[in-house]
């Protein structure tokens, strides 16, 4: 069984981080309400849920992705680039740590949990505004005795690596070859996002189905046509403060 662990939205979601959008009327209530459909999305796949309370005074919080890394070994606590995220890492390690050993990136190492693709026991690391060269190195030592090796790659045009490149099935990726080298992908099938829709590249990769935002028809039907089954869900709301599919929860065996 998968677990997924997610957070209720804060009512201060309003004042959300932004790096690559401009800022938006975001409505909490709708906001909550397509959350709660996610979080149903991931249930209908056969994740167990830990739908940890609201965080009032945390506005971007309902992103748990960002907090920390899960592997099978070990989860990694990180330390967002945004220093107004850092808090929102003190109650993750808490319930991570009550299903398996924790560590965590110390300053000045910054990380962010969306800047990071596990493929099997290969990790990329995206050097983004939100996670530094430091922050990348303590993860590589951390994983190494774990037989993981951990890569590093630039990101420029967007905020992190999963808003250019997810996985969509063991053996395929879906990426915006603007946004990211599509020959660091060269062992996987790759999936190119409809010019139209640059920010369509995250999609959530449970079991053998994918969660994908309801937003990108385009991309929607090149997945369906290469046979990648997908469950789709509006996340248009939660989109407004940058988040993403893989953003709202993280994914970890019972």
């Amino acid at each position: 069984m998968m677990i997924a662990i997610t957070r209720q939205v804060s009512p201060a979601i309003v004042r959300c981080e932004l790096t690559h959008r401009q800022r938006e009327p975001i409505d909490p209530e709708r906001a909550a309400v397509q959350h709660r459909n996610y979080e149903h999305a991931l249930a209908g796949l056969g994740c167990r849920i830990i739908s940890l309370p609201v965080e009032p005074d945390l506005p971007d919080s309902v992103f748990v992705e960002d907090t920390a890394v899960v592997l099978d070994e070990l989860a990694v606590v990180t330390r967002p680039g945004a220093a107004s995220r850092r808090a929102e890492t003190t109650s993750m390690a808490r319930i991570l740590a009550e299903h398996g050993p924790v560590a965590a990136i110390q300053a000045p190492g910054m990380l962010d949990g969306g800047d990071v693709l596990v493929l099997g026991r290969r990790v990329l690391a995206g050097l983004s505004t939100r996670s530094n060269r430091e922050g990348i190195e303590q993860l590589r030592a951390l994983l190494a005795p774990h037989a993981y090796t951990v890569e590093s790659i630039p990101v420029t045009c967007c905020l992190h690596l999963k808003s250019a490149v997810t996985q969509v099935a063991p053996e395929a990726v879906l990426l915006n070859p603007d946004w990211v080298d599509e020959s660091v992908f060269e062992d996987h099938r790759r999936i190119r996002v409809a010019p139209a829709e640059p920010c369509a590249a995250n999609a959530l990769l449970i079991g053998d189905s994918v969660i994908y935002p309801t937003a990108f028809p385009r991309t929607a039907a090149r997945l369906e046509q290469a046979g990648i089954r997908l469950l789709t869900v509006d996340i248009s709301e939660l989109a407004k403060a940058e988040g993403a599919v893989t953003c709202c929860s993280l994914i970890l065996r019972a």
